[in-house]
């Protein structure tokens, strides 16, 4: 992928919070979004720990989301509250470099901005009045505290949808998804996690995330169903992305490549539950998967890459997913 040298970035919604950055105050994490293998000794289902919490079970320990029925997400309702950040807390100047096209062709920090703003940019385009963007894209080192409740480096990138905000703690990709689950390498792995995750805010705003409502596993699960809408959204992201624009009309992505879409299925494949499951020492079982087989997470990322269109996207319409 190559960002176009002229583009200005906005970098007002991607923030460093730095070693154990503040954020709201809440209940269990919930929303979705990548997860690591804990073994456990057991074997089988045991031998992995799903450290991200579905936002229906949050519901039920009475985290109060605020979100609204199918014509949006809502409100961020009484559950978020701003907490004031020490300096310490706000953490480091870590984007304020990130100005250009070009800073985001030689800065993965940079480039990590320019993704924000071209989903920004594609989503907003796609939807119109429904859309607002997430309220920030944050990382951070070690902890964080989010509406959601407090996260560690261990629950891998999330979305919470208490304060609409993406978390990641970028030592997740050469840490955990390239060093212990033997995923790929590469810029675009990480571009196409950024964009599941801003998956999980357009299920939030359109409503799918309220429709799911039970603590049912398995590959046809309602929170199985919402993790593959999230692929496809990003796969949809993919598709359009050289299309999106910076605030001036410049174009913000001038290529994206095969071998770009090729690390996005290899990293999708990584993150399915039938491969960690066999990479965690324990057999495959079905009925424990949270967030779809590796092949199910290859075919809907297509979808969406293969269609471009949102309707091809609507998981939980489908008879099978």
């Amino acid at each position: 992928m190559r960002f176009n040298p002229k583009a200005r970035l906005d970098q007002s919604r991607v923030r460093d919070a730095g070693r154990g950055g503040a954020g709201g105050v809440g209940g269990g994490l919930g929303g979705g979004g990548m997860r690591l293998p804990i073994p456990t000794g057991k074997g089988g289902i045991g031998g992995i720990v799903l450290v991200v919490v579905l936002f229906v079970v949050a519901r039920l320990l009475g985290v109060d989301f605020g979100l609204g029925g199918s014509g949006g997400g809502g409100g961020l309702g009484s559950a978020y509250s701003p907490a004031r950040m020490s300096d310490a807390q706000e953490g480091s100047d870590r984007y304020a470099g990130c100005t250009t096209g070009e800073d985001a062709n030689n800065s993965q920090d940079c480039a990590r901005v320019a993704i924000e703003n071209s989903l920004t940019d594609y989503w907003e385009a796609e939807l119109g009045g429904k859309f607002r963007p997430e309220r920030e894209m944050v990382t951070f080192t070690g902890s964080v505290n989010t509406a959601c409740g407090a996260a560690s480096s261990a629950v891998g990138p999330f979305y919470c949808p208490a304060d609409e905000t993406i978390y990641l703690d970028t030592t997740f990709f050469d840490d955990v998804l390239e060093g212990q689950l033997g995923g790929p390498e590469g810029s675009f792995v990480e571009f196409y996690v950024l964009a599941h995750e801003y998956g999980h805010h357009i299920s939030n705003l359109l409503g799918y995330m309220g429709q799911v409502r039970s603590q049912e596993t398995g590959p046809q699960s309602d929170g199985v169903r919402l993790e593959l809408q999230a692929d496809c959204y990003a796969g949809l992201w993919a598709n359009h992305a050289t299309t999106t624009e910076d605030a001036s009309g410049n174009k913000l992505i001038l290529d994206l490549t095969q071998d770009d879409i090729t690390e996005a299925i290899d990293a999708a494949k990584a993150v399915g539950d039938d491969y960690i499951q066999k990479r965690s020492g324990g057999r495959v079982n079905e009925e424990a998967w949270t967030h779809g087989s590796s092949e199910q997470r290859r075919k809907w990322f297509m979808v969406g890459y293969q269609q471009g269109s949102l309707d091809a996207c609507d998981t939980f319409a489908a008879d099978k997913v």
